[in-house]
């Protein structure tokens, strides 16, 4: 398994074609097939816009590609999880939303996602100049490895002279003027104004008491980790605000992977945790605030004495203590899923909104469609929701009723919660005294936040790039019942015994960094948890024999999978090492004539 990316290229993948119904973006209307990009290196990014690790992707992969901008040729294939992200419009707005400067293929039927096998968000497929696939990787953290082979395959084909330099089809959009560019979230100001998050322009922006003058603007509007007065400070794409008993305002700045703090009586800004580094597995879960590096951190909330954070990057909270100048995991193992009980044991998946209430700090539990709520001593609960795929707009009991991808929650005076269920364009309330889910209001574009102002809910409408005033109703409003699962095919397996294969081999220059012991984890687990008669559990072999229960037909089989490189270089006494994880979520249908082996390819190449 610990074979160099190098030697193995030999094998020679033809690569599939690309088809996407809904067309392609950021190319001035122009569409491409592979033959027009003969000659460039060809980087395919699996991503779709829910999804965290996707995000995180695109950041890495920003400096690969402005320095091999002449060579190197990213198309996002952007393949949907919820049935919003199948929207041409969603994906139009997502490309925007997160700075893609790179075309973009809209696949909403998952076409070109099937032909090239793909299991995993994020997932990268590097294609060579001949057209031939030569690497696929799974998950994050993996522009390094990518940037070493891009530089070989540059060296193999010019040589060969198979290597075409030039500009790329990348033609950015016009600039749209609006007053915000996809708000994040808000906050009501002591003022009577409003403070909102301008995410993709990298700002905070203080609105008087309409909601839509503007009285000030903090940030530069430039991408960047930079403390200081109002008018040079840089933000990078912040999202949760929450007040400090001391005035101050904590902003989580999500791409900086770090909490600012912005006094409102001078406008300056500077940084209270994180390093501008993204946590990694084996990074240090507490200490100095400063020195401990945070992961995406979304939202924050003031409870219980602390900020509570909503760290969507590694599906956890977070508290950073003001006064002890710390931080720590509060709640959350890093899996991804949907699991209730102690903080040490329970599984979130990638919560983006917080609201505190008393004895109850309510949490939009985003992938999982959920909302959960955590009580005093630290136990957390499912209110709304029932796992990964399953998702739609349905009220009722809470037991039955359905949301898609909440990013915002709003404690009420009543003490019910107002949800922003963001992908169904609603807004949406449960009402823990009769055990009901109702809706609220509906076309809503992409509601991602909603701040109390007297007897009104003031919501931030992401994609309409403004803040919307709604009085409380004092009935909800009905809508038609829509349940949906994730539109993945479900794979076939066959009854009996699975193999399960994590492919993984250490990038050129590296191998498998095993002096502190195995350097390799599995974890593997079933919803529902009887489709594994044996084989759940954690391990440190990348293969599994998992059993099947043969009376459970169907299910999702939860993969997290973790190997530890470093450089190999005799010569080095402190070699860099790398972590490479993935989390698969793999729908499973149990039939005869499936198959019987299960690789998934945390990074190796297409023949494995």
């Amino acid at each position: 398994m610990n074979e160099s990316v190098s030697a193995s290229r030999r094998v020679r993948v033809r690569a599939p074609e690309l088809v996407g119904e809904g067309g392609w973006l950021n190319t001035g209307g122009a569409s491409y097939s592979l033959a027009d990009l003969r000659g460039r290196i060809v980087i395919l990014d699996f991503w779709t816009f829910c999804c965290i690790n996707c995000l995180h992707v695109l950041d890495e992969l920003r400096e690969l590609e402005e320095k091999h901008r002449d060579t190197v040729v990213i198309i996002g294939v952007h393949s949907p999880k919820f049935v919003h992200e199948a929207e041409h419009q969603a994906v139009v707005d997502a490309v925007e939303r997160y700075g893609v400067e790179h075309p973009v293929l809209d696949d909403p039927k998952l076409v070109t996602w099937k032909q090239y096998a793909v299991r995993a968000w994020p997932t990268l497929v590097v294609i060579d100049p001949e057209g031939y696939v030569v690497a696929q990787h799974a998950g994050e953290g993996h522009a390094k490895a990518i940037g070493t082979l891009v530089a070989e395959l540059e060296a193999e084909h010019g040589a060969k002279g198979t290597l075409r330099r030039g500009d790329g089809p990348y033609v950015p959009p016009e600039p749209v003027a609006t007053h915000l560019r996809f708000p994040g979230k808000a906050l009501a100001l002591d003022s009577g104004g409003l403070l909102v998050s301008d995410t993709t322009r990298h700002q905070l922006v203080e609105l008087a008491a309409d909601g839509e003058t503007v009285v000030r603007r903090y940030g530069d509007g430039r991408r960047g980790l930079v403390d200081g007065p109002a008018g040079s400070a840089r933000f990078s794409e912040p999202q949760g605000l929450c007040a400090l008993p001391d005035g101050r305002i904590v902003v989580a700045d999500t791409v900086n992977h770090a909490l600012r703090a912005l006094d409102p009586a001078t406008g300056g800004v500077t940084t209270l945790a994180g390093t501008g580094a993204q946590w990694m597995q084996g990074s240090p879960t507490s200490g100095p605030a400063r020195e401990v590096a945070l992961s995406s951190p979304w939202d924050v909330a003031w409870w219980r004495g602390r900020v509570w954070i909503a760290m969507a990057g590694v599906h956890q909270l977070w508290a950073y203590d003001p006064e002890a100048g710390t931080v720590e995991v509060a709640a959350g193992t890093t899996n991804e899923g949907l699991v209730d009980g102690p903080a040490t044991e329970a599984w979130f998946a990638q919560p983006s909104g917080l609201a505190a209430a008393g004895d109850r700090l309510w949490v939009a539990d985003s992938e999982t469609s959920a909302v959960r709520w955590v009580d005093p001593e630290g136990t957390v609960h499912t209110a709304v929701g029932t796992g990964l795929f399953d998702f739609g707009h349905r009220d009722g009991a809470a037991d039955q009723a359905l949301l898609q991808h909440p990013l915002g929650v709003t404690a009420l005076p009543d003490g019910s919660v107002a949800v922003c269920d963001t992908y169904n364009h609603a807004l949406r309330r449960y009402d823990p005294a009769t055990g009901e889910v109702t809706t609220l209001a509906t076309d809503l574009r992409e509601p991602s936040d909603a701040v109390l102002v007297g007897d009104d809910l003031v919501v931030v409408e992401s994609a309409r790039h403004r803040l919307t005033r709604l009085r409380l109703p004092e009935e909800a409003v009905q809508v038609a019942a829509v349940a949906h699962r994730t539109q993945r095919e479900a794979t076939a397996i066959a009854p009996g015994t699975l193999r399960l294969d994590v492919v993984f081999r250490a990038p050129t220059g590296q191998k498998l960094d095993d002096r502190y012991g195995p350097s390799t984890r599995l974890l593997v687990s079933a919803t529902p948890p009887e489709l594994l008669a044996d084989g759940a559990g954690s391990g440190t072999d990348l293969f599994r024999e998992l059993k099947l229960d043969p009376a459970v037909t169907e299910g999702v089989l939860h993969v997290s999978a973790m190997a530890a490189s470093c450089d190999d270089d005799p010569e080095n006494e402190y070699p860099a090492c790398h972590v490479h994880q993935q989390d698969w979520g793999v729908p499973v249908k149990v039939e005869e004539g499936g198959v019987a082996r299960l690789p998934l390819i945390l990074a190796g190449l297409d023949e494995a």
